[in-house]
């Protein structure tokens, strides 16, 4: 018999924030990054978000950017040591909704799985933290001494997530028709449209309309939106204003 599954996107779906940001904003504590390089390479663009002019997927590219440029040459093992900060601090920090499905899973013996655009270090510690049964992450790549290069395999579009699930699907035996897809952004396109019960958590956008446009998945996804202590179930055709 095929595996019943349910595949996690974190950022934005299960965490209400993300996980890469919460640790840069760590690194800035731990004096790993200089507190300047917020105010002149990140701020701008962080404040045209937090004001709803800007887009949130902008401010993250920007400060993905930085980041990555930041962690080059730092030893792993400290970079680590203050994830496991982020998750101690800040990795309850989810959705009532997606801590519910989980747990639902969970006790259907479904197989659990995260996939994730933030840093597999981080992802690996909240697969950990909700007893995922495995996990895939953006790889940030380390030298002979174990200090990050500055190279990076990706995680965060879409065709990458297609390319990670279909070796999970493979290696697990995967049952697709039955089996189920939380995401909240185009980068999760693919999966939700791969998968029989498709969720899309509070989504963008752009998302949003990708949905609507495709007769097949509009017809089966479910849309989920959490608002203050009120959770929302509509149709993808709901009226945008």
């Amino acid at each position: 018999m095929k595996t019943k599954a349910a595949f996690f996107d974190i950022d934005g779906t299960i965490f209400r924030n993300s996980l890469m940001i919460e640790h840069f904003q760590k690194l800035i504590t731990f004096e790993v990054i200089d507190p300047e390089v917020w105010y002149t390479k990140v701020k701008r663009v962080y404040l045209e978000w937090e004001k709803r002019y800007g887009d949130f997927e902008e401010y993250l590219e920007i400060l993905a950017g930085v980041y990555l440029d930041e962690l080059k040459g730092f030893d792993k093992s400290y970079i680590e040591y203050i994830a496991d900060h982020v998750i101690k601090s800040n990795g309850d920090m989810i959705y009532k909704y997606s801590r519910n499905q989980i747990e639902y899973h969970k006790k259907q013996n479904h197989k659990v799985f995260f996939i994730s655009g933030s840093p597999d270090f981080l992802v690996s510690r909240m697969a950990e933290k909700y007893k995922a049964t495995d996990f895939r992450g953006s790889i940030y790549k380390v030298d002979s001494q174990n200090r990050f290069t500055g190279e990076i395999v990706k995680m965060w579009d879409s065709e990458s997530k297609q390319r990670e699930l279909n070796n999970l699907i493979k290696v697990y035996d995967v049952d697709l028709e039955n089996s189920y897809a939380y995401g909240d952004t185009t980068g999760d396109f693919s999966m939700l449209k791969m998968i029989g019960n498709p969720v899309a958590i509070n989504p963008n956008i752009d998302l949003l309309l990708s949905i609507r446009e495709d007769e097949e998945l509009s017809k089966k996804a479910t849309i989920i939106v959490e608002r203050k202590n009120v959770i929302y179930k509509l149709d993808p055709n709901i009226e945008l204003l």
